[in-house]
């Protein structure tokens, strides 16, 4: 790209000079041509710098477009990662709080049997009954003895299924309890863990909103740098720049190409200094 300006710049030095030489020798014709060529050329120049200009400008700002997009490709990947850890590790907390529950309960239930199987305490009249029973045995006093005992054998079973019933229901109530402490546990785990999924969403909305404000920064300095680069473009096309440089540089290479003046004499006045 340098070769080619430089190779335009030494091209526009050479007509440029090419009419002023017409214009010093009345070839108007000519001078008019060559300064038509030079305008042509300076716009087609001109035209060409906008073009590279707008077209590095888009790859600028696509660069910051796929470079927000491979972050935001990268962000979700490592958020979505993050969020699948936690469900597993949620779901393994919740899978060994069932297990250790079911066997708590089955520890449990086993203490419970062992308390349904002890002897019940039997009432007063009934242990009464028992006594008066063994002494008519040991009078050998039977056939008493025997009513006794039936007698005692009736009110054992009505306190024993009395009984059995008060167990049974006390078991119920005491697994029922158990069973609703060990849900107390489970719904304060999922409460934890949906909590803890709270917090992930929002510390992920918050690093999204933090990323979505850097590539803004970024996209509004581009911006800006870039629309001042218009505007000063815009100027320097405005205010001629190609050509006043074109001018300064073919004055340079003119004035090197002339012979040194010696001091004391005059240079001679070229015809556009007539009048």
């Amino acid at each position: 790209m340098c070769d080619q300006e430089s190779a335009i710049a030494d091209f526009l030095q050479i007509l440029e000079e090419h009419r002023k030489n017409c214009e010093q020798q009345g070839k108007y014709v000519e001078a008019e041509i060559a300064k038509n060529r030079l305008d042509e050329l300076k716009a087609h120049e001109e035209n060409r710098r906008r073009e590279a200009m707008k077209a590095r400008q888009i790859a600028e700002r696509l660069g910051v477009e796929e470079a927000h997009m491979l972050e935001f490709q990268q962000f979700n990947k490592t958020w979505d990662k993050k969020n699948a850890d936690y469900e597993k590790q949620s779901e393994g907390l919740t899978v060994n709080m069932k297990e250790r529950h079911t066997a708590e309960f089955q520890e449990f239930q086993k203490k419970l049997l062992l308390k349904q199987q002890q002897r019940p305490k039997f009432s007063t009249e009934l242990l009464n009954l028992r006594k008066i029973e063994e002494h008519l045995a040991k009078a050998k006093d039977y056939n008493e003895a025997h009513k006794m005992k039936t007698r005692a054998d009736a009110l054992e079973a009505v306190e024993l299924k009395r009984c059995s019933k008060i167990r049974q229901r006390e078991m119920a109530q005491q697994e029922e309890k158990f069973k609703f402490s060990k849900e107390q546990e489970i719904e304060n785990l999922k409460k934890r863990i949906e909590s803890g999924r709270k917090e992930q969403r929002k510390k992920r909305q918050v690093e999204l909103e933090r990323m979505l404000q850097r590539y803004q920064n970024v996209k509004n300095e581009l911006d800006a740098q870039q629309n001042l680069e218009r505007m000063r473009a815009d100027r320097q096309f405005h205010s001629g720049p190609s050509s006043k440089a074109t001018q300064n540089v073919c004055r340079t290479k003119h004035r090197k190409g002339q012979p040194r003046q010696k001091p004391g004499t005059v240079q001679p006045k070229t015809k556009s200094g007539r009048h």
